[in-house]
């Protein structure tokens, strides 16, 4: 979940699903977005369109959306055109909202407070690669072992932050001409 109040509604959508689920929440206190979102509700498996636009898709999921509402604005001064999409479920992933960002967009950057292998990114690029073989930036830690410090600091060590978005767009649409 992105903020407290996505973390709410996961915390209930979790206690009814059977199964075994993963919840990870960050401990930085971040603003709350989710809750000015009309017509929101949390459905495990779906992800939100927060933002329209037409140049590249910024797929982020946790602390990451935040940010990528930053980086979106900043584009926007360039004349970017940027959609952002909140995915707070990995697994089962939405398939259709990134297909659909992945034809319409023509590029996708993927944003997470994780390392790049193996997690959010990689899913993304695996249903891309499957239906709509467009470029896709993974955007977070580079597979490099982490340090320990304050949490922003970190992330701003690593490039996780809007800063490092608006540089992981510029390079998906240089891949997209």
């Amino acid at each position: 979940p992105c903020d407290a109040f996505e973390a709410d509604a996961a915390v209930k959508a979790v206690m009814d699903y059977e199964g075994p689920c993963y919840l990870r929440i960050g401990r930085n206190p971040v603003e709350v977005v989710m809750d000015q979102i009309p017509g929101y509700h949390f459905e495990l498996g779906k992800g939100i369109l927060l933002r329209e636009g037409s140049d590249v898709a910024i797929l982020a999921t946790g602390i990451m959306v935040q940010e990528s509402l930053k980086a979106a604005e900043a584009l926007a001064a360039e004349g970017i055109n940027a959609r952002v999409i909140n995915i707070h479920t990995i697994k089962p992933i939405d398939r259709e909202i990134i297909e659909k960002a992945a034809r319409e967009c023509g590029a996708i950057v993927t944003s997470e407070e994780h390392n790049v292998l193996a997690g959010f990114g990689s899913a993304v690029a695996e249903v891309v690669s499957e239906t709509c073989p467009v470029p896709v930036v993974r955007h977070g830690v580079n597979d490099v072992f982490g340090r320990s410090g304050a949490a922003q600091q970190v992330l701003d060590a690593y490039g996780v932050n809007a800063a490092g978005i608006v540089e992981a767009v510029r390079k998906a649409l240089a891949m997209k001409k």
